[in-house]
């Protein structure tokens, strides 16, 4: 199942959510942003220390 039918099978099920990020040492919604902020916002890459275990989901857990 490609990732397009998926999306419009559980069309009825999916809500929006508000993402936070931290500025100037408190927590904004990103929607409150203006345009260019949004796209920096968008923009940013996310740092993973190496030797350290990543928090995403993306990352498979290994057999020990």
């Amino acid at each position: 199942m490609t990732k397009q039918e998926i999306l419009s099978k559980y069309a009825q099920d999916r809500t929006r959510c508000t993402v936070y990020t931290r500025v100037m040492g408190y927590h904004r919604p990103v929607e409150t942003f203006n345009a260019g902020k949004q796209g920096e916002f968008h923009d940013r890459v996310h740092f993973v220390e190496p030797g350290r275990p990543c928090s995403c989901s993306a990352q498979t857990e290994q057999p020990r």
